[in-house]
């Protein structure tokens, strides 16, 4: 299919009963929509080379607790994980958000991925010492953590840029189903591989992934900082914060995330979890339960482009999440711990792609970058507080009550926070003034270099 293809349903044949042609057009508008796949060669580069690189991390995301279980034996000291990795993400994060306005993006996001290479690198050669140390895994997942939030704002504020207005809630869908597929495929791998080849092996494959990623984003297009971009500095980083208070829909989403990941996250404990229900072989299966959840999601995500009340959306899910991790420390029966993981991933996923659509349709070019770094610590913090949370908790009262409790929390908060923040439930992107704007400001730009392009002398 060409990209100037119809979008419409071509009308039924004799050939197609009605009926038949009704229930594929149904089935279609489930499936995820390619739209920005189609229309931007830059979007493709920068969702394989994001789906590979996922891939490895994800080896990695199991492997790094798993072995620091087998060196401690605590469960605080997996939950400290989070500790080191959360100051590195706040500072780096806002800086990073500043930097993605200031510099050209391309350049930023393909050495930041060489340098957590590196890093990997760095795993892989203590796993293979005699006698493994622990201060390599906190030093390795700190300096990681400060090249993510360098990272992530760039390439965030750079879909914006790439991808059409109207295909920007698409985008991110199509973004979290890249995210995924690899989250469900690797942990599932790694739980085998760290069991059967050994921790080196998992390391070695991410390594693999990331020079493979490098060589895909070397060829995106420049990204340019907008002209009327701020130099990083305090001062630039707070004109972002400022208005990101003045948008109290904005500022609905980063703490109802925040709410969510810190109270409810479990991942810190799964490997105690696993041992706790008599099922070891299950590990690599509950990390991947999450992002199964997430991927069953993505693939039916068409009906997202048609809901327009996006922040009662990110509410809503929110408040599933929380409830999926009640039940699934509840429970006594691994698959029921399994099922639930996986509900919850899909609730995680639903606010996700809504949370996307809400920044990426209403934020300004030039503050995208600052922006985007505080949605970084919007998703990450809270993830890294709640590994910490969660170890610390199970530590006091247990592994199941960590788990169950935190989800009831989180269901509470988010709730309150719907009750102080009425303009998130109310937020709708055919009325609101910003997103109105940001499509006015996209639709004058595409004008302008259309007519620039129609100035041109024929060949």
């Amino acid at each position: 299919m060409t990209d100037d293809a119809p979008a419409s349903d071509p009308p039924a044949s004799p050939a197609c009963p009605a009926g038949k042609g009704a229930s594929g057009s149904r089935l279609r508008a489930l499936l995820p929509d390619l739209s920005p796949w189609r229309a931007s060669a830059d979007f493709r580069r920068l969702w394989v080379s994001g789906l590979i690189t996922n891939f490895g991390s994800f080896l990695t995301l199991v492997a790094l607790p798993v072995q620091m279980k087998e060196l401690t034996g605590s469960a605080a000291a997996v939950g400290a994980i989070g500790a080191v990795e959360l100051v590195p993400l706040i500072v780096f994060g806002l800086y990073g958000g500043a930097l993605a306005d200031a510099v050209d993006k391309r350049k930023l996001i393909v050495y930041t991925e060489a340098g957590q290479g590196l890093l990997c690198a760095g795993l892989l050669v203590n796993a293979l010492l005699p006698e493994p140390a622990v201060w390599p895994l906190y030093a390795v997942a700190a300096f990681s953590s400060a090249l993510g939030a360098v990272q992530r704002p760039a390439l965030d504020s750079l879909v914006p840029r790439i991808v059409p207005h109207e295909h920007l809630p698409a985008a991110a869908a199509l973004g979290a189903l890249r995210w995924t597929v690899g989250g469900v495929t690797a942990p599932a791998l790694a739980g085998v591989v760290v069991a059967y080849a050994g921790l080196g092996w998992a390391y070695a494959v991410d390594l693999v992934t990331f020079a493979v990623s490098v060589a895909l984003i070397v060829p995106l297009a420049a990204a340019p900082a907008a002209h009327e971009t701020a130099r990083p500095s305090l001062r630039s980083i707070a004109e972002g914060a400022r208005y990101a208070w003045s948008r109290k829909e904005l500022l609905g989403t980063y703490a109802v995330d925040l709410a969510a990941m810190f109270f409810a996250m479990p991942l810190a404990v799964l490997p105690f979890l696993a041992d706790e229900l008599d099922a070891e072989w299950s590990l690599g299966l509950m990390y991947a339960a999450l992002p199964a959840g997430s991927l069953l999601m993505s693939l039916t995500s068409g009906w997202t482009s048609r809901v327009h009340r996006h922040g009662r959306m990110v509410v809503l899910a929110a408040a599933g999440w929380g409830l999926a991790v009640v039940a699934a420390g509840a429970v006594h029966n691994v698959w029921l711990v399994l099922l639930f993981l996986t509900v919850g991933g899909c609730f995680d996923m639903i606010s996700g792609i809504f949370r996307g659509a809400i920044w990426n349709q209403t934020i300004p070019d030039e503050l995208r970058g600052r922006l985007a770094g505080i949605e970084l610590l919007s998703y990450s913090v809270g993830p890294q507080l709640g590994q910490v949370r969660a170890g610390g908790t199970a530590a006091l009262v247990g592994v199941r009550t960590s788990v169950w409790s935190g989800g009831l929390i989180c269901t509470g908060a988010v709730a309150l926070l719907a009750l102080c923040l009425p303009k998130l439930m109310a937020y709708d992107v055919r009325t609101d003034e910003h997103a109105e704007r940001h499509r006015t400001r996209r639709a004058e730009t595409a004008g302008t270099s259309s007519g620039i392009a129609g100035t041109a002398p024929a060949p």
